[in-house]
């Protein structure tokens, strides 16, 4: 293989500079391990943004991806695959009695809600076609969602707005409720915000949002791009809120992406059938959604989740680090606050560091940083007790640098 050097020389020449990107080649990964061109090692805590929920080349997913593709490779939606049916029939158990669209990626499948939920809202007299989003939300950066997110600088460059989308303050159950017209269709939310700075919300502001939308037959759609698949210890975000009966809080419509995929461009929306049945030939499709190969991974992902009893583990490890950063003394001085559940974690810090991402990187770990100050961690729910130990002990070091 070629140095880094010779393959970052060739890489500024071709690829377009929209990333920020570091100047590292990586070559190979294992697990919560990987190599770069030069052979160094490191401690992905953020692995693929996120996607790579089992790690780098988790052999049951080899497995799955070699044993469909010598199978079938693709073919249109206009016929049935197994994998797709599979992959929903799981979603159905884990989750709630719902059918499944898929696409490429979370964006896609936010999209497809939103359109989904203006279908809905033309079933109504006078039709309704708004859609409530929140301050620090983040949905993706097509033309629409970016007019969906609840954060100004994401659409700078991009305007005019697409209209239809309207912001209130998140957490708050009276701006909201003040937000909506007769022209309103849905709210979308994040059952945790997760470019925003993992945040969280007031506790009972998913079920207050839920009767609202129940009172005034909103749709309700979670964005669980980043919570979905076992992420946050639950296999679905909103799995963490309660009713007042000690229910579940359902949205009529989830999203899914980066998880569920593992690391393939896998994208759904998962509707409830009441829904779902609005969504009728000619009014939405993609090409390449549903591929086999992606299909048979995801599928698998949910096997390995439970079989190998990884929600727990994920909780676990995400309170032992929640406890041991907030009482850390070495950095106490320099941490704001630390929140998040299961292993979706965010430490933010009382001032923006100066490159963090790159003294992690010296210190062996692959850390992220949003929201100005907040280090995100994401790591494979596949991560041992002594890596994540391990990896804490780096971002201690990290934290005291700067």
């Amino acid at each position: 293989m070629s140095s880094s050097k010779e393959i970052l020389d060739r890489a500024a020449k071709v690829l377009i500079g929209n990333y920020a990107r570091q100047p590292v080649v990586m070559a190979r990964g294992a697990g919560s391990d990987l190599w770069d061109a030069d052979g160094k090692k490191y401690l992905d805590l953020f692995p693929g943004f996120g996607g790579a929920i089992l790690g780098h080349c988790h052999p049951a997913l080899i497995e799955a991806a070699t044993a469909q593709a010598g199978k079938l490779w693709h073919v249109g939606n206009t016929y049935h695959t197994e994998p797709q049916i599979e992959f929903a029939e799981r979603l159905n158990k884990q989750a709630f009695v719902g059918q499944a669209f898929f696409c490429h990626s979370g964006l896609e499948a936010n999209e497809a809600a939103c359109k989904l939920a203006r279908l809905r809202g033309q079933t109504f007299s006078p039709q309704r076609w708004k859609i409530i989003s929140l301050s620090k939300s983040f949905h993706g950066r097509s033309l629409a969602m970016i007019s969906a997110t609840g954060n100004p600088a994401i659409g700078q460059g991009f305007g005019p707005e697409v209209p239809g989308f309207v912001h209130v303050e998140s957490g708050c159950i009276d701006a909201l409720t003040k937000a909506v017209d007769a022209e309103v269709a849905a709210v979308l939310m994040e059952p945790i915000q997760g470019e925003g700075g993992v945040n969280l919300y007031p506790p009972d502001y998913a079920a207050a949002v839920r009767r609202l939308c129940d009172e005034r037959e909103l749709t309700l759609i979670f964005d669980e791009v980043w919570t979905g698949g076992g992420r946050t210890g639950r296999g679905f975000g909103y799995q963490h809120f309660k009713s007042a009966d000690g229910g579940a809080v359902e949205p009529d419509i989830m999203t899914l992406g980066k998880a569920v995929g593992g690391g393939l461009p896998v994208g759904v929306m998962f509707a409830k059938p009441e829904t779902a049945k609005l969504l009728v030939p000619g009014k939405h499709g993609c090409t390449l959604g549903g591929n086999p190969i992606c299909m048979a991974v995801a599928r698998t992902i949910f096997d390995v989740i439970e079989r190998d009893k990884l929600l727990s583990h994920a909780a676990t490890l995400g309170e032992h680090a929640i406890s041991r950063l907030r009482n850390d003394g070495k950095i106490k001085d320099k941490i704001q606050e630390v929140r998040g559940h299961g292993l979706m974690l965010g430490v933010e810090l009382k001032n923006p560091p100066q490159k963090l991402v790159e003294r992690g990187l010296e210190n062996g770990i692959i850390i992220n940083l949003t929201a100005q100050k907040v280090i995100r961690l994401a790591p494979a729910l596949t991560i041992s007790a002594e890596q994540w130990d391990r990896g804490l002990d780096a971002l201690v070091k990290v934290i005291q640098s700067v």
